[in-house]
Formats: C-alpha cells, structure tokens, sequence
C-alpha cells in the first residue's frame, strides 16, 4: 500500500510541477507503476504473501468463532 500512496502522491507533483519534481522525467514514475504491478502480479505470489494475508483473516474468523461458542454456552 505505501507504494501506491507514493505513486500517486509522485504522480501529482509532478502533474502540478511542485518544487523539484516539475523538472522530474515521467518515465520514473512509469518504472515505479511498472515495479509495483510486478510486485503485486508476481513477486508477492512467488513469496506467498497474498496467502498469508489470506490466512491470518481465516485464523480471526476461526478464534471468533470459538470465542462465541464458548461464551453463548456460559450462558
């Protein structure tokens, strides 16, 4: 996420030529979105991290779960 937050926030200061950025070549800000889309496409694949934020959502609905099972028969 802070990749996007920086692609954009290159994006508008450039767009609004701010400070040394209005001197900045577009083509780094085209090779920023092209390392993201292959990290988000790819790397992060290959490194299993979309699994693991797949994962750790799965294991807080499971210890929900218990939680309220175990608390609606106390009473």
């Amino acid at each position: 996420m802070p990749l996007i937050i920086l692609i954009a926030l290159l994006i508008g200061l450039r767009y609004f030529e701010v400070w040394r950025f209005a001197e900045m070549s577009w083509w780094y800000v085209v090779g920023l979105m092209v390392f993201a889309f292959v990290w988000f496409e790819f790397i992060e694949k290959i490194l299993g991290l979309d699994k693991k934020k797949e994962h750790n959502v799965d294991e807080q609905r499971r210890k929900d779960r218990v939680k309220n099972a175990f608390t609606s028969k106390r009473k």
